[in-house]
């Protein structure tokens, strides 16, 4: 696995004194108290209510196609991210429910984890939470603006405050670009990142779309590079914990 790079600390503006009486302050406290960690996602069920009916009422653009589709799974350590749900994805009220779903959890079941596994145990959200609706005159989903992506990052912002997740798995050029530049997908697929977003320190391994129309996926650079980063995601430690029981199979 990639080794970690180390998280850089901003530089100190107390004076000696100061550093020197909070090093005496810390050392008295008890060693528990010096230990605590955020409390996990699922001891915060207001939290977690209060964001997801936000989510659910959330009308601020216009051009959407409103409900939000979600597979919110609080405490979970893995977060997915996708590009935007489509049609079908409204109609189930699941994320990935038709084609590229099934192209996507076949990559995870080569992993040992079916859907229904991987549904329970990962949070899967998207760029935009809402349909942002068909290409007018055309076949296709219209591509989110820019300014949609903006409004909906808050709600992405709070996941990542919530869930704080070791493991953030960006599905697509879009969804890798809120975390990280994207040149190409040869340059970021396949590869582990050491990322921070809204602070919060964890790994990134980016995906490309699963979409019947990438064209991409079925190059061999693409299916070498898909390959490579599902050996990633599986030898990852919060994959791990996530799917104790999972046994990997070979990747066609």
């Amino acid at each position: 696995m990639p080794k970690r790079s180390a998280s850089i600390r901003p530089a100190a503006a107390r004076s000696a004194a100061a550093r020197s009486a909070a090093t005496r302050s810390a050392r008295a406290r008890p060693a528990a108290a010096r230990k605590a960690s955020p409390a996990p996602a699922s001891a915060r069920p207001v939290a977690w209510r209060e964001h997801l009916e936000r989510l659910r009422d959330c009308r601020l653009c216009p051009q959407v196609q409103p409900p939000s589709v979600v597979g919110a799974v609080p405490g979970a350590s893995i977060y997915l991210v996708g590009q935007a749900p489509g049609p079908r994805e409204v109609k189930l009220g699941r994320p990935f429910a038709w084609t590229a779903g099934r192209t996507m959890f076949g990559w995870f079941a080569s992993l040992g984890v079916d859907e229904a596994m991987f549904r329970s145990r990962v949070y899967m959200a998207a760029v935009i939470s809402c349909f942002p609706g068909r290409l007018p005159g055309k076949t296709g989903d219209r591509r989110p603006s820019r300014q949609e992506v903006e409004t909906c990052r808050v709600h992405r912002e709070t996941e990542l405050e919530l869930l704080r997740p070791a493991l953030v798995l960006p599905v697509g050029r879009m969804a890798i670009e809120l975390f990280m530049p994207c040149p190409s997908l040869e340059a970021v697929v396949g590869r582990q990142f050491r990322g921070a977003p809204n602070g919060h320190a964890c790994d990134v391994i980016p995906l490309p779309h699963p979409s019947g129309l990438s064209r991409w996926i079925q190059t061999p650079q693409g299916k070498t590079s898909i390959r490579q980063a599902l050996a990633l995601i599986g030898a990852h430690p919060a994959w791990q914990r996530t799917f104790p029981e999972a046994e990997p199979a070979a990747l066609d």
